[in-house]
């Protein structure tokens, strides 16, 4: 793989990566929440399950789900089922003003590091179209004359860095609007976004369709 070829799946990753779809309004979610520092956690786990899901799409996994309807719509659906209950969750979820969200979430245990890790990675497996996506991705930028392995490595390395800095950029944002709600009132309407965003992704989801 040459620099040129690394440089452009970097171009190419980095565009994909900024569109808002459930990653990034997961990322969103959280750092409205939570904040950044713990939505990090959750941004770990989506990148964690993004690295499993591309190691899968090299097996054939990807192909698997462009190929089967209902493998590809089980998941799919499951997904959506996910983030709906998570924004039913964050809709009814307890007032509390920006200032005590860290308390709040140590209290609940909902944003302890592990809780937030494994529903980042969760949301990233249930969108089936991603591992479609990265099979169908991937091939393009590899040269089938040299070493497969460095050649994933190297391009999954480039994809995960991408996203956790969008996802991070997304979380950010989250926690400074939510930094302005300090008001009983605001943080309902808080509670309100952050559940709508989530049910949002699982629209998104729904919408997906195989590539």
């Amino acid at each position: 793989m040459t620099c040129q070829t690394l440089a452009f799946f970097f171009a190419t990753a980095f565009v994909i990566s900024m569109t808002p779809g459930p990653n990034m309004l997961l990322a969103m979610s959280l750092g409205l929440r939570f904040g950044a520092r713990r939505a990090a956690w959750g941004g770990a786990g989506m990148c964690a399950a993004l690295a499993v899901m591309a190691a899968l799409s090299a097996f054939g996994l990807g192909a698997l789900l462009s190929t089967s309807v209902l493998a590809f719509e089980i998941v799919r659906w499951a997904g959506v089922a996910y983030l709906t209950w998570l924004g039913i969750a964050a809709w009814r979820a307890p007032v509390e003003p920006a200032g005590n969200r860290d308390a709040a979430a140590s209290a609940t245990g909902e944003g302890s590091a592990a809780r937030l890790f494994l529903r980042g990675a969760l949301v990233a497996f249930s969108n089936p179209k991603a591992l479609v996506f990265m099979g169908a991705l991937f091939p393009q930028f590899i040269d089938a004359g040299a070493p497969l392995a460095p050649q994933l490595i190297a391009l999954v390395a480039t994809m995960v860095v991408i996203e956790f800095g969008w996802i991070m950029a997304y979380a950010t944002g989250g926690d400074r609007l939510a930094a302005k709600l300090t008001t009983a009132a605001a943080a309902k309407s808080l509670n309100r976004l952050t559940g709508g965003l989530m049910i949002g992704a699982g629209g998104l989801l729904a919408l997906a369709r195989r590539v």
